[in-house]
């Protein structure tokens, strides 16, 4: 009961009065003044918020192209190393084929010198050999004749025959 005859619980029409003019006072102050700056600096922000989002969509759609840009030319990289390396292969074995074949070509080289040093030797030893058996058959020859002409006196009568045919050639 005391609250309901306190004069802060009813107040009195002086102070509704006094207290509306005030807040009608403060409302128009706050509009005249600072309502105009605070809507702009609200507007402003909004503005600021917008922009920030445009630009982050913007960021991704940028981020999206690049990210694609680098997904083709990673695959187009890939082709060319691809490229590459079927190329070094192709030349690798080409280079092998071609080392075969020139081994192979100078093996046959080889071979066919040494099949015509070995022919060449061959015939050098035949000749040689047939040499030294003329010569072998000619000292023998020789010999026997030189025993046989010793022992019938003969000898005399050859040296006069060929001497007679030396005489007759001359003339």
């Amino acid at each position: 009961m005391i609250l309901l005859s306190s004069s802060l619980v009813t107040p009195g029409v002086g102070t509704i009065f006094w207290s509306a003019l005030i807040f009608v006072l403060f409302l128009l102050i706050l509009s005249k003044f600072a309502w105009k700056p605070i809507l702009s600096a609200v507007k402003a922000r909004d503005e600021m918020i917008k922009g920030s989002l445009e630009s982050a969509a913007k960021a991704r759609e940028d981020m999206l192209k690049l990210q694609s840009d680098n997904e083709t030319i990673l695959r187009k990289a890939r082709e060319e190393r691809e490229g590459i390396l079927r190329e070094a292969r192709e030349v690798r074995d080409k280079m092998i084929a071609e080392a075969k074949g020139k081994a192979s070509e100078e093996a046959e080289k080889l071979i066919e010198k040494a099949r015509a040093g070995i022919e060449s030797e061959k015939r050098k030893a035949l000749s040689e050999i047939h040499m030294q058996v003329a010569n072998l058959s000619v000292d023998i020859a020789s010999m026997l004749l030189g025993e046989k002409l010793k022992q019938t006196g003969e000898q005399s009568k050859l040296i006069d025959n060929y001497l007679k045919e030396i005489d007759f050639n001359k003339n």
